[in-house]
Parts: C-alpha cells; structure tokens; sequence
C-alpha cells in the first residue's frame, strides 16, 4: 500500500508531538519526472519542542528516524522544514 499523507502526519505526531504539523503531497508536480514512478514527494513542515537547540541536520534525523518505515513503502522525495518553537 503507498504511503499517503495522513501515514507521515501520524508517524511524525506520534515521535515528535508538533506544535504544528503540515504535510503536503507534491506529486502531482512531478509527474513526468523519472522518480515519480519510484514514489511520492512530499513536503513538510514540523515544529516542535524535540528541535530546540537542533542543528538544522539533527531535526532532520529526527524527521527521517520518523518516518524510516513508511520511506521503503513510496517516499521518493521529501522536503523538509524543521522548526523549534520561536524560530
């Protein structure tokens, strides 16, 4: 089954307890592209107390280490916006 939208927005609710989540499928602005057939594209935006004090690489892996079951499952690209609070 590919992943979906809603599978990243609970998995990254679930290890990083957002402030604010937002979770885009961009797909359909790839069509055409060689990795579209591969998986999705999506992008994120997540802030969250867990990124305070961070490295912009660090919140990365936390996203990643997030979502490390459902990247085999279609996850082609992922953008990604980390944020701690009152940044």
């Amino acid at each position: 089954m590919p992943v979906s939208s809603a599978d990243i927005e609970a998995a990254l609710r679930e290890a990083l307890a957002p402030q604010t989540l937002e979770v885009r499928d961009d797909s359909h602005l790839h069509a055409g592209h060689a990795g579209a057939r591969e998986g999705r594209h999506f992008h994120v935006l997540v802030v969250s107390d867990r990124f305070n004090q961070l490295s912009r690489l660090k919140r990365h892996r936390l996203v990643y280490d997030a979502l490390y079951l459902l990247i085999p499952r279609g996850i082609h690209a992922l953008a990604i916006d980390a944020r701690a609070p009152g940044d």
